[in-house]
């Protein structure tokens, strides 16, 4: 039986509460590409079937981590960005059809939809700020509305959605859900099926817990065939490794948005970090990360001049909580915070604190002593 403190061997005095930014890798992630780093000097591609066989199993942790039909539904891609391009740019849209997105919304999880001006595609940002931001948004989904783009935790407030009251929502008013859900999967569970959604994407590197450089991407079968290619090559056929064929088509599964050659080095790190998610239990690291929270929560408030920025409520709350100081600027807060090693955000107008299920007791009692301290003086 492995030990949490074995997983994440930090440095001496460091305080990381920033996975909503970039995460550390846990030691067997890192052992992972050391000895495929090696392999790879030594041996070349000698072994090149056994990597995909990493790949493979890759594919099937993250369509259990989505509880995913099958891991056909599920494309290994660059980034959430690049997931959310397939999206915007391989749905037919006509001029006048609109989409829904929040006024708190990572630059991904909008431009990509601004872009789509050049078509007469007309996008509306619902205020999260109401008593049911559910509401508000589908309420905004009118006749020409196509298409709900939201994220399933907001970066800088850290609130989270009902997904499944959105996806429902949707359904019945014949739009499209499109969930970036790079904030809350590898924190909480997230089920593509019981949410509704028609598409879901997140990068490896936060709370997943894996590289930069790699993410999931994940299409409901029925929709793939509708969504228009603009990449292609060798992988993202039907028959890839058939090279001396002459005929072609995509691939049916979720395979046809990989064009080429596959980023292996990072599927071995993101591999072995779900294999430790998925050792813990999706279950287990959502109750760990929502103590945490509590913890952190209690402490900020029984600080003077502390004001929390981010939803309270259990329900609304993921892995992020946002505050402010009275008295001292956000980014002269954070130099402080940084010189004694607290590794965290300037975000939404405050300081973004980002704990995740293994945070140890003194990260945390560490860090609110020294805001105590700060705050006193």
């Amino acid at each position: 039986m492995f030990e949490l403190k074995d997983e994440f061997p930090q440095a001496a005095g460091l305080r990381y509460l920033n996975h909503a930014a970039v995460a550390p890798w846990p030691r067997r992630a890192s052992e992972a590409v050391s000895r495929f780093a090696e392999q790879n000097a030594v041996l070349g591609a000698r072994d090149y079937p056994q990597w995909l066989k990493i790949e493979t199993r890759l594919r099937e942790r993250l369509a259990r981590l989505l509880n995913a039909p099958t891991s056909a539904d599920v494309a290994l891609v660059k980034n959430t960005s690049e997931a959310l391009s397939f999206v915007a740019f391989g749905l037919d849209w006509q001029p006048g059809d609109r989409i829904v997105i929040s006024d708190e919304e990572f630059p991904s999880n909008r431009v990509v939809w601004e872009a789509l001006a050049p078509q007469g595609v007309e996008v509306s940002q619902v205020s999260l700020k109401g008593r049911d931001p559910e509401g508000d948004l589908l309420a905004a989904c009118g006749p020409r509305t196509r298409l709900l783009a939201i994220s399933a935790v907001q970066y800088a407030s850290g609130l989270r959605l009902d997904l499944e009251r959105l996806g429902l929502g949707c359904e019945q008013r014949g739009v499209l859900l499109c969930v970036d859900a790079i904030q809350q999967l590898g924190a909480l569970p997230f089920d593509v099926q019981q949410s509704r959604c028609a598409f879901a994407m997140a990068d490896g590197h936060k709370w997943m817990l894996g590289p930069e450089g790699l993410g999931v991407f994940y299409c409901r079968s029925d929709l793939r065939p509708q969504l228009r290619l603009h990449e292609y090559g060798w992988h993202m056929l039907e028959h890839a490794g058939d090279y001396e064929r002459s005929d072609w088509q995509p691939a049916r599964s979720a395979r046809r948005f990989e064009c080429g050659s596959p980023n292996l080095l990072g599927a071995v790190a993101l591999e072995a970090s779900l294999s430790l998610l998925e050792e813990v239990g999706l279950v287990r690291v959502a109750s760990e990360l929502a103590l945490r929270m509590d913890w952190l929560q209690d402490g900020l408030r029984q600080i003077a001049g502390v004001e929390l920025l981010s939803a309270t409520a259990p329900e609304r709350r993921a892995g992020i909580l946002t505050f402010r100081l009275d008295g001292i600027a956000n980014d002269a807060l954070f130099e402080r915070l940084k010189a004694e090693q607290v590794v965290c955000a300037l975000r939404g107008g405050g300081i973004r604190f980002s704990p995740h299920f293994y945070t140890t007791p003194a990260v945390i009692e560490e860090t609110l002593a020294l805001l105590r301290d700060i705050a006193s003086r």
